[in-house]
């Protein structure tokens, strides 16, 4: 038996993105992918620093140790175990890198840097600079100023060493002589261009240069005022806390403080510095000091680059021979775009699962209510949007045409607030009825519900999500979303907008699981009815679909469940603190994780039920804030098809055999063998199975 009955959530979450680095290093996947998945890999991590690194730091600066919180390690222990952690995987970022970018070389595609460019490429990139880059810089000499600037972490800088002339060089003395001066600046990279800059062809032979090298290649126009012998640009990157701190102030609204604490998040304090390693030692010691910038941060070395999450958008450069081939989503067999899709849900539930099927059809459902003279309101909530919403434009329009429209939307939507809350402003405009949240509580729901009127009564139409309302994410996140007419759930979903209005009231919800009331409790009783089954005998099973497995309450009752004998089968893409196939203890629980080129985000939970099998798609994860502090839906499945559908889809993913990886104690990342048998890759075989379902409607 191990040592621990759970694997530190911290840790796991670091496996996660060591398997999204595995793509980038997984010969099989395009090139231009790989460099997608770094992009992936290096965003992840930031968010990680900015956020959970950050609150473990946080408790290290009050005194407490922690043991508590992260399985008996203390809290500064665990931040040294991840700071090497990361060091290694940054290390091993750089390699695939490397190796990425001279695998482009045999294809004829060169990312070069300042020392490499032609005499032409240097014409070119100096009008270029001229042109585009100069008029968007913002580099400010610092040796006089008497309060260092706020450096933003999402930026990328170039820190400037200028020693003027008659002065010796000493990389390791910043006094060099008395009368000597080296002054010190910082460049912001602009993100008004493209971090790549793609240069002219040259018959076969394509490239491609960082802008940071555009700005290093052109110092000499930057500082042509001052009279210097040497001058040097290195990178440096700051990761700050992202804990909003919300103002209590009773006479400001909600917008008001979430958007002043977003302000304010731009000078949280410093949780990750991370620094070119060839870069001089004064130089370092300068920003260090007066960044303030001490041991308790993550000081890590790099390289030349950073803010690699901007290889996310690496330039295709026409080269769609060297990226995942583009399947288009489908249609969903009995439901056309050509023809009123609420009078189809009138008679029957449907399913979409995108990115595999169309997302058009949850657009459309919402450009028919805000059009049908018969719907009377719309009520949906928010949590993250694309840029220029087609959701919002569809709700602006039904408002416009005299529908009563009511959206929650979450202003403390991680990272989104600022976007949030621009929109919140253009709905407020427009007359739509706006609620901000509930005090304590987050509103993680993907629901709508629509009213209309037929004949003197009153009929619900609504969507069911475990995925948001975001027609962007949907071409990348597998989610599926209920549209139904059944019209107890939908009275429950009114219910939740009901409890948004008065929240000190708690309704009771006949088929939906409602966090934070009562998600926990159902579960349990969902487990414990497995548990009897198969302490009766009867064969009976769980298979569960998520992105995070975390709340211990809820991993010992499915080690109990195991125990009894159910057999479990978890498919959890993130985070998983469960430790499977312990005798004794889960040698009937089996965990694997699916990275492949979409992100599993869809949250399935299937109970075997001794043979009258419930499936439900819900939004929440089993982790302790989806359970109680945040208020989110899991809704049954009724209809026989798409529970079949689901189940299948379960299945695909089980029987992966390219992409999917074994969750341990080890955190080793195996990937299960394929032995003697093809190929499945789980993603590309779902979508095999969805376009087999249309060619068959097809046929009939």
């Amino acid at each position: 038996m191990p040592h621990h009955k759970y694997i530190d959530r911290e840790k796991s979450w670091l496996a996660f993105n060591a398997r999204v680095l595995q793509e980038a290093g997984d010969e099989t996947v395009p090139l231009l992918d790989r460099m997608r998945f770094l992009g992936i890999f290096s965003n992840n991590l930031d968010e990680f620093f900015r956020v959970r690194f950050a609150a473990i730091r946080r408790l290290t600066l009050t005194g407490i140790s922690g043991e508590k919180y992260f399985n008996g390690i203390p809290a500064q222990q665990l931040l040294n175990d991840i700071t090497d952690i990361v060091i290694d995987q940054q290390a091993e970022s750089l390699d695939i890198l490397n190796d990425i970018e001279a695998r482009l070389e045999k294809e004829n595609i060169f990312t070069i840097d300042e020392n490499d460019v032609t005499e032409e490429q240097e014409n070119f990139l100096k009008e270029f600079f001229v042109q585009k880059v100069s008029p968007e810089l913002v580099t400010i000499i610092l040796n006089d100023l008497d309060h260092f600037p706020v450096l933003k972490d999402t930026a990328g800088y170039l820190a400037v060493k200028l020693v003027t002339k008659n002065q010796t060089q000493d990389n390791d003395v910043e006094d060099t002589d008395e009368n000597s001066e080296i002054r010190y600046a910082v460049i912001e990279l602009p993100k008004t261009i493209n971090r790549f800059v793609v240069l002219p062809p040259e018959g076969e032979k394509q490239f491609v240069i960082m802008l940071d090298d555009v700005i290093r290649l052109n110092l000499n126009k930057i500082f042509d005022i001052f009279d210097y012998e040497s001058v040097s640009a290195h990178m440096i990157k700051i990761t700050r806390d992202a804990q909003l701190d919300i103002d209590s102030d009773m006479s400001k609204s909600m917008l008001e403080k979430i958007s002043a604490g977003v302000k304010d998040r731009r000078i949280g304090e410093p949780v990750r510095f991370i620094y070119d390693q060839t870069i001089e030692k004064d130089t370092l010691n300068f920003f260090l000091t007066n960044m303030k910038i001490d041991a308790t941060d993550s000081i890590i070395p790099g390289g030349k680059y950073h803010n690699r999450r901007d290889y996310m958008d690496f330039p295709n450069l026409g080269r769609f021979d060297l990226l995942y081939k583009n399947n288009p989503p489908l249609p969903i067999p009995g439901l056309s775009l050509d023809e009123n899709i609420m009078k189809k849900i009138a008679v029957k539930d449907y399913l979409v699962n995108a990115p595999y099927q169309s997302y058009s059809y949850v657009i459309k459902f919402l450009r028919e209510a805000a059009l049908d003279p018969k719907v009377t309101t719309i009520k949906i909530t928010l949590y993250r949007l694309a840029k220029n919403s087609q959701i919002i434009s569809s709700l602006i329009n039904a408002a416009k045409n005299g529908k009563k429209v009511t959206v929650q939307i979450e202003l403390q939507a991680r990272f989104d607030e600022a976007s949030n809350i621009s929109y919140a402003e253009q709905m407020q405009t427009e007359g739509i009825e706006l609620i901000f949240g509930i005090k304590g509580l987050k509103v993680h729901s993907k629901i709508c519900v629509i009213e209309r009127l037929e004949g003197k009564k009153i009929k619900r139409y609504g969507i069911i999500s475990t995925g948001n309302f975001n027609e962007a994410t949907a071409k990348v996140y597998t989610d599926v979303t209920l549209f139904t007419a059944h019209q107890k759930i939908l009275k429950d979903v009114s219910k939740i907008f009901d409890f948004f209005d008065t929240n000190y009231r708690v309704h009771r919800y006949k088929h939906l699981i409602v966090s934070p009331h009562y998600t926990r409790g159902r579960f349990h009783k969902l487990i414990d009815r497995e548990i009897s089954h198969a302490l009766a005998g009867r064969k009976t099973y769980m298979k569960l679909k998520m992105n995070s497995l975390s709340d211990t309450e809820m991993i010992d009752k499915l080690y109990e469940a195991s125990k009894a004998g159910v057999k479990i089968q978890l498919e959890v893409r993130g985070i998983c603190s469960l430790i499977p196939g312990v005798p004794g203890m889960s040698e009937n629980i089996e965990a694997i994780s699916i990275v492949d080129n979409y992100l599993e985000h869809s949250r399935i939970y299937i109970f075997g039920n001794a043979r009258q099998t419930e499936v439900y798609i819900s939004s929440a994860d089993i982790m302790t804030r989806n359970l109680d502090g945040r208020v989110e839906v899991t809704c049954p499945i009724l209809d026989e098809e798409i529970k079949q559908e689901l189940i299948d889809n379960f299945d695909l993913g089980w029987k992966g055999n390219v992409k999917a990886r074994f969750h341990s104690e080890k955190l080793d990342n195996k990937y299960r063998q394929r032995g003697n048998n093809p190929v499945f890759r789980a993603q590309l075989e779902t979508y095999n199975y969805y376009k087999n379902k249309v060619d068959q409607d097809e046929i009939v």
